[in-house]
């Protein structure tokens, strides 16, 4: 009985070592992929067709799900704030709400979760599929480097079409918030905008910049990790289209927080 005891012991705790050593371990190998991947980004050889196309594909054919998301929920942020206002007498706040909200918070982190859900489950899947069927192993034998032709121009689009389009979010979430005051609410078309352009301040635009690049960043890296890192095949590829959009969402949730609360210290 005695002698049992410390085995038991041991066993109960490799049992929670062992998920927290793994936890650590995946964290390094995260850190240790976008160490590489900025290393790879600032040293030639580049490949800016290859950009240009990614790009294209994060950036341009993203813009009709965000701009509708945007519209959607300027109009709705709107339409809560004068409901809620109306029973303290104060929904002439409704200009000043909508645009603090949409350009500060809202419209980064929709933005950041369209996205996500969109390209980093294409970046996981292609990459995935490349993976699992070898053609990442025959780049290196042609003598080209897998990251730098596939990984650092997805990530590099990532991180500067997030920015441009959560400014294009914000511009149509504001613009969705004035439609709906205007004409549904009665508000004053001029008044509105007098409002809205007197409480939207340059930190505003700077924080909604900031996020979106490392919401960018956060797409980028978990699309291409967990899909560099496929194994399995057919059910490996769907595993690691899920875990880059989980994965993205939660990162993107939490750097939101820290973001704000460093911010707004």
């Amino acid at each position: 009985m005695t002698e049992s005891f410390p085995a038991s012991m041991l066993a109960a705790f490799a049992a929670i070592g062992r998920p927290v050593i793994g936890v650590f371990a995946m964290f390094g190998r995260i850190m240790t992929f976008a160490f590489t991947a900025l290393v790879r980004a600032v040293t030639p050889p580049y490949y800016p067709a290859r950009f240009a196309a990614q790009l294209m594909e994060i950036g341009w054919y993203s813009l009709p799900v965000v701009g509708l998301t945007a519209i959607f929920t300027g109009s709705a942020l709107a339409q809560q704030i004068y409901t809620g206002g109306s029973r303290f007498d104060a929904s002439s706040t409704v200009p000043a709400i909508v645009v603090f909200g949409m350009v500060r918070e809202l419209g980064p982190v929709l933005v950041g979760l369209m996205v996500a859900g969109r390209v980093a489950s294409a970046m996981a899947a292609e990459l995935g599929t490349m993976r699992v069927t070898e053609q990442l192993d025959a780049l290196t034998t042609l003598r080209t480097d897998a990251f730098r032709y596939l990984i650092v121009p997805r990530m590099a689009a990532a991180v500067i079409a997030l920015p441009v389009m959560v400014l294009i979010a914000n511009s149509i979430g504001i613009m969705g918030g004035y439609l709906l005051a205007i004409y549904k609410l009665g508000f004053n078309s001029a008044s509105y905008l007098a409002t809205t352009r007197k409480f939207l301040q340059a930190d505003d635009i700077w924080m909604a910049v900031i996020k979106a690049a490392v919401f960018g960043f956060i797409i980028g890296l978990m699309g291409c990790y967990n899909g560099s890192r496929t194994a399995g095949g057919a059910a490996g590829v769907g595993k690691a289209t899920t875990d880059a959009v989980v994965s993205a969402f939660i990162l993107i949730l939490f750097s939101d927080l820290v973001i704000t609360i460093v911010a707004l210290k």
